[in-house]
């Protein structure tokens, strides 16, 4: 039995009869009338998937245009409907007309009962193929809009990422393969999907790729596909990550954990295009935007020769670099804002605020982990939370973990503490920039712009 519902329309009594007599051992439901007027009833009223339409109705009529009248008709109800036209005049030119009007095939009366299965077998396998796109269509939808809510604009009016946002606006509508470089927890799967949001790739897939959790062994199958037979489990074809990220963006998470044989391969995928399939020879273009990420220095990598200098100048046409958070420390209670009210709409808390000693206890955290360990630690402190705001107790964070010994002081803004922080670490190391720098956690040059904002 075929799971198909079929409807058979015809002006003679016998033909229905027939077609129901035989169909209905073959299909899950076959209905039947006698004029295309019903056809909007019938339609609106039963799950159809193939269509079986004659072709004239006027008493003497063989030209068919009533037909092609109600072929038209019906896709304009739904044009993934499968219409199989019937008629008692073979006419080449008129079968021609109806196939390019839609019709996916056309039969002859009188018909061979073999001949009207196989084509109406054909017919249901088309529509089922059409659903189950439709349906994986709606799913892509769904996933890139879950997507899309996870991923929200980038949070911050600190002067790196209004940087980093001016030059998102200049290389997101091109195709520049990108290399987004930062510690972990800095966001850059966040800014990944920003550059993808923007480009004109932003209605195909965004594919996130972790290389860090992928095992070796399955880099090739996983990235390029296979074929059915390549090895021991595979039992079907199946395309691979680059396949799927066709006419996308394919993003190569921790690409500085890659093996020097794995970047070779992924070198040749990128040079020349084209992927091919384990246990295939054939190859595939692809067409994908590529952006990756890392947290390890790749340029240092390449002096000591573990990382491919040829596949760096692939992957870096633009780079990213993301600040540690606690260069960014402007954007820490606009973050932690934003998380609040996230995680107080999750968990169904009416909390409205983190008091001001928590605010000053997160400003004066040296933050390790970056964003991540803030949402972590603002999720937590909801969830931990008894009244309406977040203390400091609820923060729970770690005495060892604080950018200074110095207590703050209650009254004390964030200038004031910063410049606190930047002072007292130019003192202790006597005016040596790089080993203040480095207390503070700043790049040189970080520090050399807090020194001249603050008039050190």
């Amino acid at each position: 039995m075929t799971e198909a519902n079929v409807l058979v329309i015809d002006d003679d009594d016998d033909i229905l009869l027939s077609a129901k007599l035989f169909l209905k051992q073959h299909f899950n439901q076959v209905v039947t009338c006698k004029s295309p007027k019903e056809i909007n009833v019938l339609l609106s009223h039963n799950d159809i998937d193939i269509i079986l339409l004659d072709m004239n109705y006027q008493k003497g009529a063989s030209d068919g245009r009533e037909g092609l009248y109600w072929l038209e008709h019906i896709l304009s109800i739904d044009k993934d409907y499968v219409v199989i036209l019937m008629t008692a005049y073979g006419n080449v030119e008129l079968a021609v007309q109806a196939i390019k009007k839609g019709a996916i095939d056309f039969i002859l009366k009188p018909w061979e009962n073999d001949k009207l299965y196989a084509t109406l077998s054909a017919a249901s396998k088309l529509r089922a193929s059409t659903r189950k796109v439709k349906k994986l269509e709606k799913i892509h939808s769904s996933l890139q809009n879950d997507i899309a809510r996870k991923f929200e604009n980038i949070i911050g009016t600190s002067g790196p990422i209004k940087h980093l946002q001016h030059t998102l606006t200049k290389v997101a509508p091109t195709d520049a393969n990108v290399l987004i470089l930062g510690e972990n927890g800095t966001g850059k799967q966040v800014f990944a999907y920003e550059l993808h949001k923007h480009s004109l790739r932003k209605n195909h897939i965004f594919m996130h790729v972790d290389l860090g959790s992928l095992n070796e062994n399955l880099f090739e199958s996983e990235l390029f596909g296979y074929a059915k037979g390549a090895f021991t489990d595979a039992r079907d074809d199946r395309p691979g990550r680059f396949e799927l990220a066709d006419n996308g963006t394919i993003f190569l998470d921790e690409i500085g954990n890659l093996s020097l044989p794995l970047q070779s391969k992924l070198l040749t995928v990128l040079q020349n295009r084209t992927v091919t399939r384990l246990g295939e020879s054939r190859e595939r273009k692809v067409n994908v935007r590529l952006i990756t990420a890392t947290n390890m220095p790749l340029n240092e990598m390449v002096g000591k020769g573990t990382f491919r200098q040829d596949l760096l100048f692939r992957i870096n046409t633009v780079e990213l670099m993301l600040p540690p958070l606690h260069e960014r420390a402007e954007d820490i209670l606009l973050l932690a804002d934003h998380f609040l009210q996230t995680f107080s709409t999750k968990y169904h808390k009416s909390i409205s605020r983190i008091n001001d000693k928590a605010g000053k206890t997160l400003l004066n955290y040296h933050w390790p982990g970056n964003v991540r360990e803030l949402q972590h630690v603002i999720e937590r402190a909801i969830i931990m939370a008894d009244g309406h705001e977040i203390t400091e107790t609820d923060l729970q964070l770690s005495p060892q973990r604080f950018g200074s010994s110095t207590p703050v002081t209650a009254n004390m803004d964030l200038e004031e503490m910063e410049r606190m922080m930047v002072q007292k670490a130019i003192d202790n190391h006597k005016g040596n920039i790089s080993r203040a720098a480095a207390e503070l956690g700043l790049t040189r040059a970080a520090l050399y712009r807090r020194i001249e904002k603050f008039g050190l």
